[in-house]
């Protein structure tokens, strides 16, 4: 008998919103104070190095929470804990909207990025285990679709809000619905039909990790990671630092709009993937990076046209080489897939925590400049181990060269 949801069914079409609206909350929640990075440096008079760690907390517990909440749920099963980290982290979004004191801040979103783990190691293993095969790339589409729409407009939104009334009353929107779309997960997403519970293995779990430690091409792939992301939350936790203040004085408002750029990267991630296909990972991921370093240089200028297009050319390529880099992973694991690929964000989000607050440091020390040297560094690193990719023995299997 056929269990698994077929395209153009009613089931289909909800999971699909399911999935979307889930995207949107995790992601909504977990940089929803990106943008009010400055704010917060104002209110409770610290560095941008400590006002980033707002972000940096949330990112660096779910990145550790993430390595053992895939295997809780091969034993509780899919669905609860989805809805769990769903509403748990809706939930704490409007208690921390609420909090007068930067340290219950940092501990509110500590407890949400461990909570939030809950959906992005969970949602492809339901994916792949509900969703016909042949329809599984649409579901993840869209869902991948309600990541990137959640983190671009919880960003907007919580910029708008922060500058026409403030910070609590943003978050505390954002909190509302994300309660309201994690509703609209549990009424919508059909109950698991394929799911068999296992019994938790945590020393096979472990077993697991290190022997994908061991493996010199995913570790350059990880490091990779750390590279990217560090970068790239780097430069948007302070951009708005530099764009707030003389000779631009934007409003929270406008500055928030920046993130509207993160459309570019629901394309760029396609393209770069078929690009990587056609002429080989290695070297798309080379063209890429040296993009990225061109883009953030480019953003030295004080001409605010010419600052946008850097980050423009930054954002296309950042999205392009996390989606061959993450591809790869995949391709370079010879068993155990999802722990190669929670390893892979787990040093992802790593990254985003170290070099997000790092950059607070250059910020202060040498202003945007010196973020810019600090992100360049990030990048010609990357570079290089992407190099160093090709001269590491290749895993081939099925006629497909790991290392092309």
């Amino acid at each position: 008998m056929n269990t698994y949801i077929q395209h153009g069914t009613s089931a289909f079409r909800k999971t699909n919103i399911a999935f979307f609206a889930g995207g949107f909350t995790t992601f909504a929640i977990l940089y929803c104070t990106q943008p009010l990075l400055p704010e917060l440096s104002r209110e409770f008079n610290i560095s941008p190095a400590m006002s980033s760690l707002s972000l940096s907390a949330a990112t660096i517990s779910m990145a550790i929470s993430m390595l053992f909440v895939g295997s809780i749920s091969e034993v509780r099963g899919r669905k609860p804990i989805m809805i769990f980290s769903l509403l748990g982290a809706s939930i704490l979004s409007l208690l921390t909207s609420m909090v007068s004191d930067f340290h219950v801040l940092l501990l509110f979103r500590m407890f949400q990025g461990i909570i939030l783990a809950g959906l992005p190691s969970v949602a492809m293993a339901y994916l792949s285990e509900e969703i016909e095969p042949a329809s599984l790339g649409v579901a993840m589409g869209l869902y991948i679709s309600g990541n990137s729409v959640g983190g671009m407009s919880g960003r907007i939104i919580i910029g708008t809000l922060s500058d026409n009334f403030n910070w609590h009353i943003a978050l505390a929107v954002i909190g509302m619905l994300s309660v309201l779309a994690s509703f609209l997960f549990l009424y919508m997403l059909p109950a698991s039909k394929n799911f068999r519970p296992r019994k938790m293995e945590i020393g096979k779990l472990t077993k697991s990790m290190l022997v994908h430690l061991r493996d010199p091409g995913l570790l350059c792939l990880y490091a990779i990671a750390f590279l990217l992301m560090g970068s790239f939350v780097t430069l948007y936790n302070y951009i708005g630092y530099q764009l707030i203040a003389p000779p631009y004085s934007l409003s929270q408002t406008l500055v928030g709009w920046i993130f509207i750029v993160y459309i570019v990267g629901t394309f760029s991630s396609t393209w770069m993937g078929q690009l990587s296909d056609k002429y080989g990972r290695r070297k798309v991921l080379w063209i890429v990076l040296l993009i990225m370093l061109i883009g953030v240089c480019i953003t030295l200028s004080t001409n605010l046209i010419l600052k946008i297009i850097g980050i423009v050319f930054f954002t296309f390529c950042f999205f392009g080489s996390h989606s061959i880099a993450s591809s790869w992973v995949g391709l370079r694991a010879t068993h155990d897939k999802a722990q190669a690929s929670s390893l892979y964000l787990f040093f992802y989000y790593v990254g985003s925590s170290v070099g997000g607050t790092s950059g607070g440091i250059f910020w202060l020390h040498f202003g945007w400049s010196g973020v810019v040297s600090m992100i360049s560094c990030f990048l010609l690193l990357a570079f290089f181990l992407s190099i160093g990719l090709s001269r590491i023995a290749p895993v081939v299997k099925t006629g497909l060269n790991s290392n092309k």
